[in-house]
């Protein structure tokens, strides 16, 4: 029942924290100088479209009449009128979250592994050559921007040798081809593909600092413990061995990967813009420099909920794989 309560207590706290981030995104842009109203009028619309508007979102009524409005529109998945599309800003940023989450989704689940075998790899090359070089590579990559090693990938791979193309998801002649078929078809084409090794390789060497450190002290620390002189006693097999030492040191990097897949959003931002992805960080930055309130607003809850559900998810992994965090917080 202790876990239970657990998960209850987390979920609620989960639920408010979203619940104040939509209410502080409402009062922030409500706040900016100069009428709000004033900013939701599109250029060019008559009285009657600017009438509608107004009524659609209380705008002409108080402050606390104009926020029902907009929870009320947000739980009914209305998030607004997207002033540069002249269309409505879920069907604008809903697919521009998938094209996020293909990219970052895979890159960050082969960075936590790749990063934690290497991590595990060179922890058990204490001291050695092999140690320090793979310490100073990870963070070499880590060190550069994630905006310049990504120009530095097309330099190479694109100017140079020709093998990727520079930018986008697909050329344009196959995006007019496949705009009437299933959204989903486009990530299974080999075109795709080639547009989508470079980015994923910058995520991947940007973000394998944390999982090959972190899993590097983590099985250092493991090693030294009395359990492991016992499976040496016996005459284990170093494969054997490196594979326990593995299972009980890999829950900080286990815990940490919902954490930076949560948080790899805001990296996105500039990785999407210099590789012209279309994602939700290259429709942030567009909609800032076209003033697009409506999009810009839902796009930040949508950031702020990806890293609020990310340590949600965290906090549920501890009450599976530690117990002792449940106990812990019913006593408190």
């Amino acid at each position: 029942m202790s876990r239970l309560s657990y998960f209850i207590r987390r979920t609620a706290i989960t639920a408010v924290l979203i619940f104040l981030v939509a209410s502080a995104l409402f009062f922030f842009f409500r706040a900016m100088p100069g009428d709000y109203s004033s900013l939701l009028v599109q250029q060019g619309m008559n009285p009657e479209q600017i009438a509608q508007l107004r009524a659609d979102w209380g705008l002409d009524e108080p402050i606390y009449v104009q926020y029902y409005q907009y929870i009320t529109n947000l739980l009914t998945g209305n998030a607004g009128q997207s002033f540069r599309f002249s269309q409505p800003v879920w069907e604008l940023v809903a697919p521009r979250i998938l094209n996020s989450f293909v990219l970052v989704a895979p890159a960050i689940t082969a960075t936590y592994i790749v990063g934690g075998l290497f991590g595990a790899y060179i922890g058990r090359r204490r001291g050695s050559p092999l140690e320090k070089s793979g310490i100073i590579s990870v963070s070499v990559f880590h060190s550069i921007p994630d905006f310049f090693l990504g120009i530095m990938l097309i330099a190479l791979f694109s100017s140079t040798l020709g093998i990727f193309p520079t930018s986008g998801m697909l050329s344009p002649a196959t995006m007019i081809q496949v705009q009437d078929q299933a959204y989903w078809q486009r990530f299974l084409l080999p075109e795709f593909w080639r547009h989508y090794t470079l980015p994923f390789m910058t995520v991947l060497l940007y973000f394998m600092q944390y999982p090959t450190l972190i899993m590097r002290n983590s099985v250092v620390e493991v090693s030294d413990q009395e359990y492991l002189h016992y499976h040496r006693l016996k005459g284990l097999p170093e494969s054997k061995l490196l594979r326990k030492i593995i299972r009980h040191a890999s829950l900080p990097v286990i815990t940490l990967y919902p954490i930076s897949l949560a948080a790899s959003i805001s990296g996105l931002v500039l990785i999407e813009v210099v590789f012209n992805w279309p994602g939700i960080g290259q429709l942030l930055v567009s909609s800032v420099l076209a003033r697009d309130f409506p999009v810009i607003q839902f796009v930040f809850l949508i950031a702020a909920t990806w890293v609020i559900i990310g340590n949600f998810l965290v906090d549920l992994l501890y009450g599976v794989l530690d117990p002792r965090v449940s106990v812990a917080g019913d006593e408190d």
